[in-house]
């Protein structure tokens, strides 16, 4: 049967330094699917029925399309599995336009943000230091809620195991240096919790959930432009705009912008620079300028 199969697969993914969790659980099912059809080998009839089960067109391809690699891995050995077709079109799906804050939108998040604590001011110096944290940063929420106070140094933030199993430094400015200390300061006094640094008023770790919550309150708070067709501004937004707004500070020259790029795609912990280079192609602003630049450059002039 195919359980058997479909945990070998799944024992080498992981063994190869995949998580594997979600794949895992769906290919499973698949194999339990198959099982119950009395099914020795992988059919794509089989598969396509399994996959078709999903409730919409992007699940019904993302299932096909983990059949399709454990099929291909299997097939090697016997011949008698079959490779399903790709009858659901492809697994991804466009990445929605970010939604880009201006400098302005900021500084009204963070006044926003320290508002928050008119029954205890902690709560809106931690969020008021944690939103300020990811938009200097560009760190992913879960990474800045999971800081140490060991990962605070005096060259940086080290983030480690983060999204890709990557431990990194990342440099920070000595003001956002300072605005961690007094916020630690104030932390210290308020909980003796040995760790993370940030922390609930329950005096317990921030969860994701508490920061998403308090965001969302805080943007609709703020007055920021809602309304349909618009991107929706969310707290990863702060590390869209970040990268961004490094985008925007590139320098002239080949050489010099490859560089400026690599570093950029570095300091995120982006798994590779196509991840950086999309925000190129995703922020109407960046496009302008580029389209700018082609056309001073077929008329005769600089790139």
């Amino acid at each position: 049967m195919l359980t058997r199969s479909v945990e070998s697969y799944i024992a080498v993914r992981r063994a190869t330094g995949f998580a594997f969790r979600s794949e895992g659980s769906l290919l499973q099912s698949f194999a339990a699917f198959s099982d119950a059809a009395d099914k020795r080998y992988v059919s794509a009839e089989t598969a396509i029925e399994w996959a078709g089960s999903a409730p919409s067109l992007c699940q019904r391809a993302r299932r096909l399309g983990q059949v399709i690699r454990f099929a291909r891995y299997i097939r090697a050995e016997d011949a008698h599995h079959e490779i399903p077709p790709t009858v659901f079109g492809s697994e991804s799906r466009p990445r929605p336009v970010p939604y880009i804050f201006s400098a302005g939108e900021i500084k009204r998040i963070l006044q926003t943000a320290s508002g928050l604590g008119k029954r205890n001011a902690f709560r809106g110096h931690t969020y008021n230091t944690l939103l300020a944290l990811l938009a200097c940063t560009g760190l992913r929420v879960s990474q800045a809620i999971h800081l140490c106070f060991a990962d605070i140094t005096a060259d940086g933030l080290v983030i480690r195991c983060s999204k890709f199993r990557k431990s990194r430094l990342v440099p920070i400015h000595e003001t956002t240096q300072a605005g961690l200390e007094r916020y630690i300061l104030r932390r210290r006094a308020y909980t003796p919790l040995d760790d993370p640094v940030f922390v609930s008023l329950r005096r317990r770790p921030l969860l994701l959930h508490d920061a998403e919550t308090a965001f969302h309150d805080i943007v609709e708070k703020t007055g920021l432009p809602r309304g349909e067709g618009l991107p929706r501004p969310t707290i990863h937004s702060l590390r869209h705009t970040f990268a961004i707004r490094a985008l925007e500070t590139c320098p002239d020259g080949r050489d010099r912008i490859t560089k400026h790029m690599l570093a950029l795609s570095t300091y995120p912990g982006h798994s590779k620079v196509a991840d950086t280079y999309w925000y190129l192609e995703a922020t109407p602003d960046l496009m302008r300028n580029i389209a700018d630049s082609c056309q001073s450059f077929f008329a005769g002039g600089r790139p």
